[in-house]
């Protein structure tokens, strides 16, 4: 699912997620639980109000997809 993601850069060329939209929903997030990095992708584990999400952006293309969700309850 392709999603626009609001980010602020932390250091030099380092994004922090901080709002995903879903369409016209606004969802901020919390917390950036964890993050790692491929060759040609960036993931984010983030924790927001409605649960965790798990967010994938193409370091070539700069597009943002939803790679995963965990909802607890």
């Amino acid at each position: 699912m392709q999603i626009r993601v609001e980010c602020q850069s932390r250091e030099p060329g380092e994004l922090e997620p901080e709002v995903v939209w879903f369409g016209s929903r606004r969802v901020a997030v919390q917390a950036v639980v964890d993050r790692w990095y491929g060759q040609h992708q960036r993931w984010w584990k983030v924790d927001t109000e409605d649960g965790l999400y798990v967010l994938r952006r193409d370091d070539s293309t700069g597009e943002w997809e939803l790679a995963a969700v965990t909802r607890t309850g």
